[in-house]
């Protein structure tokens, strides 16, 4: 089976890659390489998936490996988590329960993004086209072994470097196994 497939080299974005994530720890792993990018400090990511597929799981592992402390919680009733962390700030985003895109505009959260931090959106399709495009899509799926089966799309150089992280780190943790 293959593990994953290597970026679409292309000279324009968006670039593709797909990746799979064995296990819990492959996601941690991910999620430290992903942290320890300085371009994560200000960024948007959104995370697509369908219910159980690991988006909330993926964002606790990242802002753990950043340093967020006790408990993270998930933003499905609050809708935004936000997190004071060392020089910058994150924001985790649910939008799963949004009715209407605008709800978004009415929430303010048009300030959030325009800020630097941290931006971390599940559901983003909730809020359609009122998010600013993501730096990173991230899409996740399980399959029969669940496995998450990983989309990257990175949508501008940020994005890139950090697709480019996910991919190093997905190799290296599926090299340590065999």
């Amino acid at each position: 089976m293959e593990r994953h497939r290597p970026i679409v080299e292309s000279s324009t974005l968006p670039a593709v890659a797909s990746l799979v994530w064995r296990d819990e720890l492959a996601t941690e792993v991910a999620a430290g390489a992903l942290a320890a990018q300085a371009a994560l400090r200000d960024c948007f990511i959104a995370l697509h998936g369908d219910l159980g597929a690991g988006k909330t799981t993926l964002v606790r592992h990242l802002l753990r490996a950043l340093g967020v402390q006790g408990r993270i919680k998930s933003p499905t009733y609050a809708v935004v988590e936000p997190y004071e962390l060392p020089g910058f700030n994150a924001w985790h985003f649910d939008f799963y329960r949004f009715a209407d895109p605008r709800e978004w505009e009415d929430a303010g959260f048009r300030d959030i993004f325009a800020s630097h931090g941290l931006k971390l959106a599940e559901w983003p399709e909730k809020a359609a086209s009122m998010l600013p495009t993501p730096d990173l899509d991230i899409r996740l799926q399980t399959d029969a072994q669940e496995q998450r089966l990983v989309t990257l799309t990175a949508h501008n150089a940020t994005g890139h470097a950090l697709l480019l992280a996910l991919q190093a780190a997905t190799a290296a943790t599926a090299e340590g196994r065999d």
